[in-house]
């Protein structure tokens, strides 16, 4: 008989990948954790033959019997959605409230065998105080919640996913087309970190490779678990390298230009307050 896996956001980027990744897998049976089961995204799931199962992060007792019956559950919860309207610290709260709840209803399921959480490194730790990293603390805050349950940890795996090649799409990460002296279009990407020394981990194809290591994590627990941690890294990178690689897909002239934090935060009002913040502890 099938396992069953039960995926949190399903119809998201990581949650995405996991669903393709398992979806012809005769061994699992896949579980689709949404909102609403009458969107066009929840429709395309049930196509496809997963199930659908309406559940509200913000409401643990959906969740419980949504969970009911999985083998595994891949969580994750998402830090960007709400920052722009509730700003850095209320966002962490956000997030924080939900990765409890989904720790929470995952420890109250009794056929619960492997829960994979969808987490981040602890900067605090890692940079001896030095520095907080919003959107790594309130997944930390959730890890710290997750460890003081001894049945729910010896069933958890702790999921890093790296920097997303897809993050260029947006445009925040692209170069700016400029004026340039001898009249060919030039692009600038204005960074607030040494182009040549900041090295990135990156993920690549995230609609792919999130998929591909979750299904390893739950095909190999003897590796997995308990309470371990995967790092989903395909290689490291220097910003500047990553914005060549760019210019030279989309066959453009671009150039990294590092500029003060301040300089930052007026160019890109919320995500430089964001960056900055980054160094507040």
């Amino acid at each position: 008989m099938a396992k069953i896996v039960t995926v949190v956001g399903a119809t998201g980027i990581q949650g995405g990948s996991v669903v393709r990744a398992l979806l012809n897998e005769p061994s699992y049976s896949i579980r689709a954790i949404t909102r609403d089961s009458k969107s066009d995204a929840a429709k395309a799931l049930a196509e496809k033959g997963v199930e659908v199962v309406e559940a509200d992060i913000n409401k643990p007792d959906t969740l419980l019997s949504a969970f009911a019956g999985s083998y595994a559950i891949f969580a994750v919860t998402d830090y960007f959605g709400p920052l722009v309207t509730a700003g850095i610290y209320k966002s962490m709260d956000i997030e924080s409230e939900k990765g409890i709840n989904l720790a929470n209803a995952a420890a109250a399921t009794d056929s619960l065998k492997h829960y994979v959480w969808s987490s981040l490194p602890n900067s605090h730790e890692n940079s001896g105080g030095k520095i907080v990293v919003p959107y790594y603390e309130s997944k930390n805050r959730v890890d710290r919640h997750i460890k003081s349950i001894p049945h729910l940890l010896s069933k958890t795996t702790f999921a890093w996913f790296s920097w997303y090649a897809g993050n260029m799409n947006y445009p925040l990460y692209q170069p700016s087309p400029i004026n340039s002296m001898d009249g060919e279009k030039l692009y600038v990407q204005l960074v607030g970190a040494s182009p040549s020394t900041t090295l990135l981990p990156l993920m690549g194809d995230e609609r792919t490779n999130v998929g591909l290591f979750v299904k390893a994590i739950l095909d190999q627990p003897e590796k997995t678990l308990p309470g371990r941690i995967v790092r989903g890294l395909v290689e490291q990178m220097s910003i500047g390298e990553l914005v060549a690689t760019f210019a030279s897909v989309h066959k453009i002239r671009a150039h990294c230009l590092q500029i003060s934090e301040e300089d930052y935060a007026k160019i890109y009002p919320i995500w430089g307050s964001f960056s900055t913040s980054i160094t507040a502890t």
